[in-house]
């Protein structure tokens, strides 16, 4: 028995006659008089049924219970439409199928929403019912392209000569940025496994293993606050190499970036990809992942604050601040007084005190509260630096370096868009490179590392270990695309003095890093070969392709921005003995 000799996006002209077996779900019912029409869907794409009374009068009786989501199997002919009733826009809108067979394989209950791409539905009900939701052209097209793109990176790695090596799940708790996900032992009480947030230690002892070329699709785990483009448990691209400049990593991943796009969406990429360094990102654009696609490039105009008599610019700059501005180029007829001040409110998310700005009218004067406070000479200067020109409207922010290029970089994305400056059909990939070593936490009042402490520093920076460490760069690299880091890596430490040096630039002394690290630590004391990689966030490098807004959209199965799954209800409560097996006690009261 057959449940299908066709998929019901298969059935044209050159069918007809034939006697076919179809098998999917009503997407829609028609009763024109006696006569019912059915769309059958499959994953494919649908088919029009049609039950005559007088072709069969028994399985056109049957049809009358028919319902939207019934799984039906069908039997009959596929025969020519009218010409009038051919529908264009449907891959079999020239045929339909008379049934003279029909099988009912499974009823449904009314659903919580229609299987329509446009109907509207909140994102909470949708992912209760996932498994309806996954029904709907677009997130069936959304879960085919992320097939395609892990197809796509498993071709290119077997053709260009890696394993595919499993790394374990339950692994060792180290201080990688976030929190980690504990798993209880039952086996070995008081001592807990932990869920990897990466592959990076496994895939450097692989590289100690004499693996030489490793990729994994790793699921990682971090227990972080979310937001639209994370999830507490995404999926990684994890790629190592031995032997290899960071040159050649790139070129390689740059080629497989380029492969990716033209399997998943069909764009071809025909150009070199730009190297930024990261210094010069954060001048221009106020951020490490800038979004290249439009201009309104960060004016630095310390200088000339520092001479003003604004004094919250002048204090600012006197104590080594920083004052920056972005021209939106022709923007005062989109931006009214109103948009400005939620953009000054916007900007206080990040830090940001205030937003002055200069409004240059058509006949060239301005309008401001703050040209008042500065000669005539500098409001010139200020200007001209930023070609400035009438209609356009000059930002300002005057702040510690973090929040200048926080609400800057920001405000830059948002005038972009509210001035229609971007073009989404481009997809602009760029490399960041050179990341410093160190980065400050307020928080901890301490450095760490930016990427990760086994990062390599680069050779013209290792003098500044002793002297300016917070100025050392490494040899380090992030794929950005359209403002999205989609992929970073680095070449990696693999001599064992270097690495304690590190360590110790954290404050994490030997002892310590032994505790946390030891078996890592051991294997590079057996020929370590120099070896670099890279690591690429699947989940945000399809969403950013797709041209989606949350990646909850890629991921077959997301969770909220609570990290809760509404379709299984996790987490939840355990039993009191689950517990006990495990030598653990809860303190929370039973409601």
């Amino acid at each position: 028995m057959y449940y299908r000799t066709h998929a019901l996006n298969e059935l044209s002209k050159k069918n007809i006659g034939e006697k076919v077996t179809l098998s999917g779900w009503i997407n829609t019912r028609r009763d024109h008089g006696g006569v019912i029409f059915i769309d059958l869907r499959d994953r494919t794409g649908m088919t029009q049924i049609v039950f005559n009374p007088e072709y069969n009068a028994e399985v056109h009786s049957k049809a009358h219970g028919l319902r939207s989501e019934y799984v039906l199997k069908v039997q009959g002919e596929v025969k020519a439409r009218d010409e009038i009733n051919i529908n264009p826009n449907l891959k079999t809108g020239e045929v339909e199928v008379f049934i003279n067979e029909l099988e009912i394989l499974n009823k449904s209950e009314v659903l919580p929403f229609e299987i329509d791409d446009n109907t509207t539905v909140n994102e909470n009900i949708r992912l209760k019912y996932r498994y309806l939701d996954m029904r709907k052209p677009k997130m069936y097209n959304n879960l085919l392209k992320r097939s395609k793109m892990i197809n796509s990176m498993r071709n290119f790695f077997m053709e260009e000569d890696f394993l595919e090596v499993d790394t374990p799940v339950l692994t060792k708790s180290t201080p990688e940025g976030a929190r980690d996900f504990l798993v209880p032992s039952r086996m070995n009480e008081g001592k807990f496994y932990a869920l990897p947030q990466s592959p990076q230690l496994f895939k450097q002892i692989l590289m100690v293993g004499g693996i030489e070329r490793y990729y994994q699709i790793a699921k990682c785990f971090r227990d972080e606050d979310l937001r639209a483009d994370r999830q507490p448990e995404f999926t990684q691209v994890d790629v190592e190499l031995s032997f290899v400049t960071e040159n050649e990593i790139m070129d390689m991943m740059e080629k497989l970036s380029k492969k990716i796009a033209k399997d998943v969406v069909d764009v071809d990429i025909d150009y070199k990809f730009e190297k930024l360094d990261y210094n010069i990102a954060m001048e221009k654009y106020g951020s490490d992942k800038p979004d290249t696609r439009f201009g309104l490039e960060l004016v630095d105009l310390t200088d000339i604050a520092k001479e003003c008599d604004f004094k919250v610019f002048r204090t600012v700059a006197q104590k080594g601040g920083l004052v920056k501005g972005i021209n939106a180029k022709a923007g005062s007829g989109k931006l009214s007084r109103k948009i400005i001040d939620d953009l000054t409110k916007f900007v206080s998310i990040y830090g940001a005190k205030g937003l002055a700005w200069i409004k240059i009218n058509e006949d060239g004067s301005y309008a401001s509260v703050i040209t008042k406070f500065f000669s005539e000479e500098q409001v010139e200067q200020l200007v001209k630096r930023m070609n400035g020109e009438p209609g356009d409207i000059l930002f300002f922010v005057a702040d510690k370096p973090k929040v200048v290029y926080d609400s800057l970089g920001n405000l830059r994305l948002q005038l972009g868009e509210k001035l229609d400056l971007i073009n989404k059909d481009e997809y602009k990939f760029l490399w960041v490179v050179d990341f410093p070593l160190l980065e400050w936490s307020e928080e901890e009042k301490r450095y760490k590392a930016q990427h990760h402490p086994f990062t390599a520093i680069k050779s013209e920076d290792m003098d500044l270990m002793e002297t300016a460490p917070e100025k050392i760069r490494t040899v380090s690299y992030d794929l950005v695309l359209n403002g999205n880091e989609v992929g970073g890596g680095s070449l990696r430490i693999h001599q064992e003095e270097t690495q304690e040096k590190v360590f110790k630039l954290l404050g994490l002394e030997k002892e310590e890093a032994e505790e946390k690290f030891g078996f890592f630590l051991n294997a590079f004391k057996y020929g370590a070969p120099p070896h670099g990689g890279i690591a690429f966030g699947l989940d945000r490098f399809l969403m950013v392709l797709l041209k989606e807004q949350s990646i909850r959209e890629v991921i077959p199965f997301p969770k909220t921005q609570k990290g809760q799954c509404l379709m299984t209800e996790a987490p939840s409560g355990v039993e009191f003995t689950q517990l006990r097996e495990l030598n653990l006690k809860s303190t929370l009261k039973k409601n």
